[in-house]
């Protein structure tokens, strides 16, 4: 696993060993920031379920801002703390270590705006619906900003409740796109 673009192209990064956390393979990775290059620039990146912290890592790597990672499990979080000191990209980042839902509540009751949210539960979390409702009730996103998520192929069906989402398959994997407004 490697930072593909950006400041810190080339760079590998660990990854939290056994099977709890499922890194984005690059090929997605890279998919997912051929689509959403132009946004990526000075933009407020969250990374929930962070695990590695590879995704947004390589957001701040290509010119975000700053980044916020989320992982509820305090080894996934000081390996995304190593990770962003060897890519030189610690003083842009924080880290919270939460579960989503707390990680939520906590950075709405800061008036957080993101411009970019790119959730990666785990395969068989079953409310990915609600949480994606629920950082959009919670108003974390701002205006003209994107929700993506990273599931599996086989879980498409979610996703129609949010108008205008798109999605992109990726074999076993799916990436979905949703607006604040539907409007993708």
């Amino acid at each position: 696993m490697r930072v593909i673009a950006g400041s810190a192209r080339g760079t590998k990064l660990k990854a939290p060993k056994g099977l709890s956390v499922r890194p984005t393979a690059d090929r997605v990775k890279e998919a997912l920031f051929n689509i959403i290059n132009a946004r990526v620039i000075d933009c407020v990146f969250i990374d929930l379920f962070a695990g590695s912290g590879a995704v947004g890592i390589e957001a701040l790597s290509r010119g975000a801002k700053n980044a916020v990672f989320v992982d509820h499990n305090r080894v996934n979080i000081a390996l995304i703390k190593d990770n962003l000191e060897k890519t030189r990209l610690a003083e842009r980042a924080r880290l919270l270590c939460s579960d989503a839902g707390k990680a939520i509540d906590s950075l709405a009751a800061e008036n957080f705006k993101a411009d970019l949210f790119f959730i990666d539960p785990p395969y068989d979390l079953a409310n990915v619906e609600l949480l994606v409702s629920r950082i959009f009730a919670k108003d974390l996103v701002s205006p003209t900003g994107l929700v993506v998520v990273e599931h599996s192929a086989k879980n498409l069906i979610w996703a129609e409740s949010f108008p205008g989402y798109r999605q992109k398959k990726y074999g076993d994997t799916s990436l979905t796109f949703i607006t604040p407004l539907g409007s993708n």
